[in-house]
């Protein structure tokens, strides 16, 4: 099975606008987009997205605490989770791969190679 169906949990607005845009227009995927974890947590199971790109940076529930609720829900606990974050020194990187994330984009990302990149973490994910 590929990768049809992405949620994107992101609580600013402009950037949830150029990446659901990104992803649908040049990715051709489906695209649910969360304002925060908390809504990510309510609509995931619903929607049984194939990856879920999740921001670190949130207020009230950050993506790290998103990502430990996603794995106790039966339904989302083995969603791949790639991070989102405008923190992306190496160790940090590592730091969030620990916790169970595929991968971690940088922010600011290009919108028309987001798309790729996402194939590519998922390709290289299902080998």
């Amino acid at each position: 099975m590929g990768l049809e169906r992405i949620l994107c949990v992101e609580d600013e607005a402009d950037i949830q606008e150029v990446t659901r845009l990104a992803l649908e227009m040049v990715g051709g995927y489906e695209v649910m987009v969360c304002g925060s974890g908390e809504e990510a947590l309510e609509k995931a199971g619903g929607f049984a997205p194939d990856l879920i790109l999740l921001d670190v940076m949130m207020p009230e529930m950050d993506g790290p605490t998103t990502l430990r609720h996603l794995r106790t829900d039966p339904a989302t606990s083995n969603i791949p989770v790639v991070f989102l974050t405008a923190k992306a020194q190496p160790s940090e990187i590592e730091h969030f791969r620990s916790l169970g994330a595929l991968d971690v984009i940088s922010k600011p990302y290009d919108p028309l190679n987001l798309a790729a990149r996402l194939n590519d973490i998922w390709a290289r994910s299902r080998h």
